[in-house]
């Protein structure tokens, strides 16, 4: 990078296409927004910042107490300054703007003439007008000089006091206790971060930071600051909150400190702009438009320090928009900023803490809330039914979809059932989330880039961040990013190896045997005794699916229901207008003429699009969560049952017509599907599993690109195994030739059993077995001759599979309990009324994709 300390030339005036006053994060956005745009350094960029230091990440200033060093946060790299013709001039600021003359003239004297200039100048802190805030050892908390001077005057400290409970204070008093001092936060409204959550979640993130040893005293204002005669402060004085001594009946307090920080929020850096005669916002800032283009011509300005549509942004988020917004106007663009969504989702001492849209917003609350456990989550819907804001603390895991219902991406039918972590009738992850939503707000960056970034083979977060910037500002995004990441992975058929998820320290083939060993059916107890936290979505259906493999009853009793994924929730495929499809078994493809008439007629009278499957079933789409009881008992009047299309479950099991119509068949394929359905009907796995039997070798059936494939010869059956379709299609291996019945059901009760056992989570059975050493050969070696002297338990897993099957649509139609959940709404019977058809080839299809 190159940075100019030089001494001022007397009358030498410089030249730059742009200069940029300000080199902190937005202003350094700037600068790599417009260099990329005009890569061949034809035009010079001035970066003047009055830091000593480049441009740094201030977001995770707080991390320097953590052993960080300061290296680490800068932005950039030199590089990009070198090959693009951008200099740096640090350690000087800009004491005038003369927009007529297009000239700028810093404190050292040096005059820089413009094209262009870009003022990026921020905030800073704003301190109180109260008695003693210019004592020793009273503090800001803003630069990382300013982090230097608190941790050097700590040293010989015992008692921090924190004047201010928004995000920077709490960063602060952070800050303090790492230092070892005991701390006190002083904060004038009634509760913590008052702009950013309601007064709940401000309770219940107060009792979190408590119970670290920091105090907490909301409602109270800082009256003074005592010194001592050598000018040191001693200790606050605080008042009640908008009283004076004397007018309540709380007299004024003392609070010991040797040390005080004041982050009591910050002020546009607009003294500048004021003295260059630009427009001032009525609460400051820089007036711009909505090029950014403040009063005066060819100025503009960025970040905090601009105020549009009077409003001034406190979020790097904002600001990089705007930084992008210029940058493509002065290559020619016509690019325009109308605004921020200023939702953040960020970690304070260790809490999981969120805002999303206008959490002060008029209109309906729905709050889920365990004070115990401190969680708190706050949904306000306006009369149309869309989220306005919400504020989550301790569980922010609806964060992502918040987001996505407050800018309309997405509409959730029930926000009570969104606020619930596994209690959604649609995906509450950030992988269910459409290409188009924004999973990055610091950069603007969609789950499509992301997931493009990907498969363009970045298959990390670092390798995401430097394809898309993503994770680069605050970072709250990065679990995110990785969810995605190992998401796009499992759809490229790749291998994702790691712990299950935050709260266990295992994978999943090892939290299955500890499962199975244990004999534990309980997930509280078992994240209790064997991992930590209160699970998440990742690990939550993950173990919903080990009870069920193991046995454990209907998967919607109990506590088993909260940890359902969310098609097991209702027992159905959620599709994308928000209906549900339903999916019969068909049996090897065998279906009597009075059960096609029965989904003929449930079909006509519901309204339901129908699809012939590649597996051999009838899909029936459209239906609403509220309808499918009645469709599922007028589908089992007929006697048909649960396809199980819903779950990662075994699905169908293919035939062709076999020796029973065919001239060909050498073997009764129909009969052999029906059996192995009705064999591992309900099996839950890692994945979903396809079977199919050919009755020759024709394979009309398509067996060897099924998980398990059967095809007969004239002495038997020969059996392949590892095959899929999918992204990456998989050919299956041949693993044994020439069959009988019992040998090779035997043999396939083994395969899925094992498979089920050591899979990781998502992971077929084409991935799981080329990852086995020695491959099918080690395969062969397991199944057919017991290598691991495994085979009893297999087969034992199994008879206790088959003998405890019942259809989950059966069981819940006999229970009037069980039925209570199937509502579109849990405060009103009404339908959906947002669900809009079109006709297609004669049949009703989502208005979306007609």
């Amino acid at each position: 990078m190159s940075s100019r300390r030089s001494a001022a030339v007397p009358g030498r005036v410089e030249w730059a296409d742009v200069v940029v006053i300000g080199n902190g994060m937005v202003g350094h956005r700037f600068v790599e927004a417009y260099t990329e745009r005009n890569p061949s350094a034809t035009r010079r960029v001035v970066v003047i910042g009055e830091e000593r230091h480049r441009a740094y990440d201030r977001v995770h200033l707080s991390s320097l107490f953590d052993g960080v060093d300061p290296a680490e946060l800068t932005l950039g790299d030199d590089e990009l300054y070198e090959r693009n013709d951008v200099d740096a001039i640090l350690g000087d600021r800009v004491v005038d703007l003369d927009t007529d003359g297009h000239m700028v003239t810093t404190e050292q004297g040096r005059r820089i003439g413009y094209g262009s200039c870009v003022v990026a100048t921020g905030s800073s802190a704003f301190v109180p007008p109260i008695p003693g805030t210019d004592a020793a050892g009273v503090f800001v908390y803003r630069t990382i000089d300013d982090l230097h001077a608190i941790r050097e005057w700590s040293s010989d400290a015992t008692n921090g006091v924190v004047i201010g409970g928004g995000l920077l204070g709490l960063e602060a008093a952070n800050a303090l206790r790492l230092l070892g001092l005991d701390t006190t936060v002083v904060e004038f409204a009634p509760h913590l971060m008052a702009m950013q959550l309601d007064a709940g979640a401000g309770r219940v993130l107060a009792g979190h930071i408590e119970r670290l040893g920091l105090a907490v005293r909301t409602a109270a204002a800082a009256q003074a600051l005592r010194v001592d005669t050598g000018g040191r402060v001693l200790a606050v004085e605080t008042v009640p909150a908008g009283g004076q001594p004397g007018d309540g009946p709380a007299e004024p307090s003392a609070i010991a400190a040797d040390i005080v920080v004041i982050a009591a929020g910050v002020r546009p850096r607009d003294e500048l702009g004021r003295r260059a005669g630009l427009a001032i916002g009525d609460r400051g800032g820089v007036v711009v438009n909505d090029h950014c283009q403040t009063s005066a011509a060819d100025v503009y300005a960025i970040g905090e320090v601009a105020c549009h549509r009077g409003r001034v942004y406190g979020l790097v988020g904002p600001g990089n928009a705007m930084a992008d917004v210029v940058a493509d106007r002065l290559s020619g663009g016509a690019s325009t900023f109308i605004g921020a969504d200023t939702s953040t989702k960020l970690k304070l001492l260790g809490v999981d803490v969120a805002s999303a849209g206008d959490p002060h917003a008029d209109g309906d609350e729905v709050v889920v809330a365990d004070l115990g456990a401190g969680t708190w989550q706050r949904a306000v819907v306006g009369p149309d039914g869309r989220v306005l804001g919400a504020s989550l603390v301790g569980d922010t895991t609806a964060f992502p979809m918040l987001v996505q219902a407050v800018r309309g991406v997405t509409r959730p039918a029930d926000v009570l059932q969104l606020l619930r972590p596994m209690g959604a009738p649609s995906g509450n992850g950030v992988v269910d989330l459409p290409d188009e939503a924004t999973v990055c707000s610091c950069h603007n960056v969609t789950c499509g880039s992301v997931r493009g970034a990907v498969v363009e083979g970045f298959e990390s977060i670092a390798g995401v961040k430097s394809c898309t910037r993503a994770g680069t500002g605050c970072g709250s995004c990065v679990a995110s990013l990785q969810e995605l990441i190992d998401d796009q992975l499992v759809q490229l058929g790749r291998t994702v190896v790691k712990r299950l998820c935050p709260h266990f320290a295992m994978t999943r083939p090892e939290l299955f045997e500890l499962v199975r060993a244990t004999g534990l059916r309980s997930f509280a107890t078992l994240v209790e005794r064997h991992g930590s936290g209160r699970g998440c979505e990742v690990c939550k259906p993950a173990v919903a699916s080990m009870f069920a493999s193991l046995g454990s009853g209907y998967i919607l009793d109990g506590e088993q229901a909260s940890l359902q994924d969310s098609n097991d929730h209702f027992l159905a495929n959620i599709q994308r207008d928000g209906t549900y499809s339903v999916v019969p078994r068909v049996p090897g493809g065998e279906i009597t003429p009075a059960q096609l008439i029965a989904i003929g007629q449930v079909a006509a009278d519901f309204g339901l699009y129908t699809k012939i499957t590649g597996g051999q079933r009838i899909d029936l789409f459209g239906a609403r969560v509220d309808e499918l009881p009645a469709i599922w008992a007028r589908l089992r009047e007929a006697g048909l049952e649960s396809g199980h299309a819903y779950g990662k479950a075994m699905r169908t099991v293919k035939s062709c017509v076999g020796s029973t119509w065919c001239r060909y068949g050498v073997q009764d394929s129909v009969q052999m599907a029906i059996d192995l359905e009705l064999r591992y009907r309900g099996l839950r796995a890692p994945h979903k599993i396809k079977l199919a039997v050919s009755g020759c070798a024709r394979e009309c059936a398509e067996a060897q690109s099924k998980d398990v494939g059967v095809i007969a010869t004239d002495k038997g059956w020969n059996l392949y195994v590892g095959g899929n379709g999918g992204m990456r299609p998989a050919h299956a291996e041949l693993l044994a030739e020439d069959l009988d019945d019992e040998t090779l059901v035997r043999s396939i009760d083994r395969y899925l059993m094992w498979y089920v056992r050591t899979a990781d989570r998502l992971e077929r059975t084409a991935t799981w077995q080329r990852k086995l050493p020695g491959g099918i050969d080690f395969v062969r070696r397991v199944v057919l001759h017991d290598e691991l002297g495994i085979a009893a338990d297999l087969e034992a897993e199994m008879a206790r599979h088959v003998e405890s099957y019942q259809c989950e649509w059966a069981a819940t139609l006999d229970d009037p309990e069980r039925l209570a959940r199937f509502v579109t709404f849990v405060n009103s019977p009404e339908p959906d009324a947002a669900v809009t058809r079109v006709e297609v080839r004669g049949q009703l299809v989502p208005a979306a994709v007609s």
